[in-house]
């Protein structure tokens, strides 16, 4: 349920292993989608989807580093990713989603999942606990029912089967809203920093980020609480916000100013949550529909490959051992917990008022290639000591003295 990248993932890697899939998915693709910038470690899954030389040949910017602008417009020293991996991983993407997620579903049909757009599951059909098919309305008018073996719930922050089974739970440290849209002309910064992800600091720790995309275009965003977002009484409307915060951020100001608005401006809320559980009898939640984190890292796209992957294999395994029940899904829950975990520890740290990057890694040097792993998604590493000291620093200068 669901052809955005955790189900095209998942379908792929199903398909792959032989089995015979059907993918539903309402819209019709290409369509929008925000969530542009990749982390290093899809490259990997990448590899596996047989998708690399479409992100090769597709003319998006180059991404070797992430940087952050401090309120006052300071520049950070960018984190370049060679530094740290000696890999071809080491460069990764800034992606166009409409053109990104329509290749990765005709890969999935190409790899022989097939694909139904225009159907919209209205019904997870249960016997007796087991999820047995669904029920999905048709564009062309009508309904229609499928039965499988396996149901996967890849509909994203509609987040289906965790919605109607009560597991969805939001993250009460991380209620952020965001306030996006897109320029063209817009200043890029020069050489390698040409296709960096930008992340500039504005007042309360909100931020924007400042991504590079093809076609002369850079997507933009503000991301802050509500309460801060919409603190005049009198300025309601999400576009007049965008510009009085843009105007407020040097960095961002600078950069925007010899562009041109090609809008809309786009809201979204309820940045982070998570499900109970990652999947029952007959039945697993990937992707989004399984949990969202703030974006402040670029974590999505990862967790939705990530959780795909996972997810395929271990249905793979359960069916040949002839029965899929909520525990074959208890390995896969466990690792894309472990991984969520690690990028929400770095997160809250990024909020906590009295956190530096800079000062973080002046006085922890020898953790640089740790908090980088963590940057690029290779949370297969040991990053206990990261996290340690991460506890240290903010007991050290946090008034509350506490990561959660």
């Amino acid at each position: 349920m669901g052809g955005g990248p955790a189900g095209a993932t998942t379908a792929t890697v199903l398909a792959q292993h032989g089995r015979r899939v059907l993918l539903l998915e309402r819209e019709a693709f290409p369509r929008y989608h925000i969530g542009e910038s990749l982390m290093p470690w899809t490259w990997f899954t990448f590899e596996r989807l047989g998708v690399l030389d479409w992100l090769k040949q597709s003319g998006s910017p180059l991404k070797h580093s992430v940087q952050f602008v401090s309120t006052n417009g300071k520049v950070s020293q960018p984190f370049y990713f060679f530094q740290t991996i000696e890999h071809e991983c080491a460069s990764t993407w800034q992606i166009l989603r409409s053109d990104f997620d329509a290749m990765m579903l005709r890969n999935a049909a190409e790899k022989g999942a097939e694909i139904r757009q225009g159907a919209t599951v209205r019904e997870v059909l249960m016997e007796d606990g087991r999820a047995v098919g669904v029920r999905a309305a048709l564009a062309e008018g009508g309904t229609a029912t499928w039965r499988a073996r396996v149901v996967v719930d890849a509909t994203g922050r509609d987040a289906l089967l965790a919605g109607r089974l009560g597991w969805k739970r939001r993250d009460p440290d991380l209620n952020k809203i965001a306030i996006f849209t897109y320029f063209t002309g817009a200043m890029r910064d020069p050489g390698l920093d040409e296709g960096a992800t930008t992340v500039a600091y504005i007042p309360d720790k909100g931020w924007f980020w400042y991504i590079p995309l093809v076609d002369d275009t850079v997507s933009v965003g503000v991301v802050a609480e509500r309460d801060y977002l919409y603190r005049d009484r009198d300025m309601r409307d999400p576009e007049a916000i965008f510009r009085r915060e843009a105007a407020a951020c040097k960095w961002i100001r600078e950069h925007l100013e010899p562009g041109a608005h090609r809008g809309p401006v786009r809201v979204t809320g309820e940045f982070s949550y998570r499900s109970t559980a990652a999947g029952g009898d007959g039945f697993c939640l990937v992707g989004d529909a399984f949990a969202f984190l703030d974006p402040v890292f670029s974590s999505g796209v990862f967790v939705a490959l990530k959780s795909g992957e996972l997810a395929g294999d271990a249905i793979h395994a359960a069916l040949d051992r002839g029965d899929v029940t909520a525990a074959t899904f208890d390995d896969y829950a466990r690792d894309i917990r472990y991984a969520l975990d690690s990028f929400r520890r770095i997160v809250i740290a990024f909020y906590d008022r009295t956190f530096n990057f800079g000062e973080f890694i002046g006085a922890y040097p020898d953790l640089q290639p740790r908090l980088v792993d963590l940057l690029v998604g290779n949370v297969s590493r040991d990053l206990d000591p990261l996290f340690e000291a991460l506890a240290e620093y903010t007991r050290r200068t946090s008034p509350s003295g506490a990561v959660t």
